[in-house]
């Protein structure tokens, strides 16, 4: 269970599988904005409710100079059934591993109905073009979030 890198530090470096069937890392984004938002499953309705937030607002989040990337511990083939399924146009990372999500401090313990219980949690990073973290939304409640987001970028 990691803690989430602060602002002004160093965004932790990845690389992860896409639901492309290739490998993103954190370097390819070098001078460019970009937000990581990490969500707990794919296709499940907080999660799909997001995903399609952000890929309405792609456009400007491109116009921002920033990108978009989607972060969860699901398989790349579920990735990309759920990117086709709702016709995203943003990039899905699995980290299986956790790897990364422990990195950003998006794994860690959750309650439901009672009962406490480890999973990833919904958190939303802002790194700046000099590859630091800017912005960080924990806790992140869906509704308005992404527009959130971008204002937060194209203030940037």
């Amino acid at each position: 269970m990691g803690t989430a890198p602060a602002v002004g530090t160093k965004a932790p470096a990845f690389t992860l599988p896409s639901d492309d069937g290739g490998t993103v890392s954190l370097a390819d984004f070098k001078g460019r904005k970009l937000i990581l938002y990490f969500y707990p499953r794919a296709d499940t309705p907080g999660c799909t409710r997001e995903a399609i937030d952000f890929s309405k607002l792609r456009a400007a989040f491109d116009k921002a100079g920033t990108d978009v990337l989607g972060v969860s511990a699901d398989p790349v083939k579920a990735q990309e059934a759920f990117k086709k399924k709702h016709k995203l146009k943003l990039a899905l990372l699995s980290d299986e591993t956790r790897k990364t999500l422990d990195a950003y401090g998006a794994w860690g313990k959750k309650s439901m109905y009672g009962k406490s219980f480890m999973g990833i949690l919904r958190v939303t990073f802002l790194v700046g073009a000099d590859g630091r973290i800017a912005r960080v939304w924990p806790k992140v409640k869906v509704d308005g979030h992404a527009a959130e987001v971008l204002a937060a970028a194209q203030a940037l």
